[in-house]
């Protein structure tokens, strides 16, 4: 530290020790293969998405909750008409707000940009009811595989049966709790599966239709080489032929005999 006539001035750079700096040691985490597929199965679950549809606020809000306690992105509506809008299965040209997961306010969602992997539906609505959205679900080329789960208020063995029978895979009696949203997992993986075996079906089914139609493709140039041979063959042996009958006269004239 330098003092020239009562001021002060600062040590130069080069004078002032080093600030030490405190390393932090760098854990290496071993996973075994249980863990890493808890972790996967995890991850995964974040991307699953549940269409919840009931006209009763006060039951969206409570399975939209356990839901997403559970790690799903859900989507509410109010009624089955809304619910076949938001999948596609019936266009309306006027104005009809969704849920979103990707918002927390009220907005118009395309059905075409999130992939809906389960349908969970109130039985009892006004309008089109819970087993008629089910119905309408299954009778769609593109949309029957995926799973759908019915909820009520009313224990009736025969609406049970009725929704079991034309496709449902669950029917939760309300209120609706988190042990019974644990079950909906392994009918989105079966699902999912089930899509990637038919992905693996038909891409296998059409890499055979191309080796088909490759071995054809060859067959028929193999038999045009052939016919090409052939003809020539029969060319060359039609010039012999002639040859063999040229005569020559007297006068030295060849003659075709």
């Amino acid at each position: 530290m330098l003092i020239v006539v009562g001021h002060f001035f600062p040590p130069p750079p080069f004078l002032l020790k080093p600030t030490q700096t405190h390393q932090f040691p760098i854990l290496s985490l071993s996973l075994s293969d249980s863990e890493f597929g808890a972790i996967m199965v995890m991850a995964a679950d974040s991307q699953f998405h549940v269409l919840a549809v009931d006209d009763s606020l006060i039951d969206r809000k409570l399975i939209e909750r356990l839901l997403k306690t559970s790690s799903y992105q859900v989507t509410t509506v109010d009624s089955g008409s809304k619910a076949l809008e938001f999948l596609g299965l019936i266009e309306e040209h006027q104005h009809t707000n969704f849920k979103s997961p990707s918002s927390s306010s009220s907005s118009n969602i395309h059905h075409q940009e999130v992939e809906v992997n389960l349908i969970i539906t109130d039985y009892c609505m006004p309008g089109m009811t819970g087993f008629d959205l089910l119905k309408k679900v299954k009778e769609s080329t593109s949309l029957r595989n995926i799973p759908v789960v019915i909820m009520s208020s009313e224990n009736l063995p025969s609406r049970i049966s009725r929704c079991l029978e034309e496709g449902a895979e669950e029917f939760f009696l309300k209120p609706v709790r988190l042990c019974d949203v644990n079950k909906l997992k392994p009918h989105i993986m079966k699902t999912k599966l089930k899509d990637q075996n038919q992905e693996e079906e038909e891409e296998t089914t059409v890499a055979k239709f191309e080796s088909v139609e490759k071995q054809q493709q060859q067959q028929q140039q193999i038999q045009m080489n052939s016919n090409k041979r052939k003809a020539g063959m029969d060319e060359e042996g039609v010039g012999e032929d002639r040859r063999r009958r040229i005569r020559y006269n007297s006068n030295g004239v060849a003659t075709v005999n």
